[in-house]
């Protein structure tokens, strides 16, 4: 089955706002991640030492399809934080030929921003921004589909 999520992102305080959607729906983190955390070969060289312990990844269940997922943006990524703007559509699906369909065909006309690739959390994953200016993150729990 695939499933559509909401992805937020945060200007440094992804931890206090999951912290509240957390005591808003009664359950606990499937998963919490620092930018600190990620395993030296995947580190982001430009990561400084103020931006370790920001949020790289956070999963909190809402039922049992749905999935409140965020992050901290980053100051070494660069852009500028709009709130508003500071969301994306998380897709997972069951097979890598699907989440290739569906990111190629989002692709059209859009920008890729990382494309489809196996990463050190075990998913097969890629962002991309259609031509209508939405994000998406795409990903096939690798754990699930080898």
């Amino acid at each position: 089955m695939t499933t559509v999520n909401i992805y937020l992102t945060f200007d440094g305080n992804c931890r206090e706002a999951f912290n509240f959607y957390k005591s808003v729906f009664g359950s606990d983190f499937e998963y919490v991640g620092t930018y600190g955390e990620m395993p030296a070969q995947n580190a982001i060289p430009s990561v400084g030492d103020h931006e370790k312990n920001k949020i790289m990844h956070v999963t909190l269940p809402i039922s049992h399809e749905t999935m409140l997922m965020g992050n901290d943006r980053l100051e070494s990524f660069g852009g500028t934080f709009v709130a508003g703007n500071n969301f994306a559509i998380s897709i997972k699906t069951e097979t890598r030929q699907l989440a290739d369909t569906l990111f190629a065909k989002l692709s059209d006309g859009g920008n890729i921003t990382m494309p489809l690739q196996e990463t050190f959390w075990g998913s097969y994953y890629g962002n991309v921004t259609d031509k209508f200016g939405i994000s998406w993150k795409m990903s096939v729990d690798l754990a699930e589909n080898t």
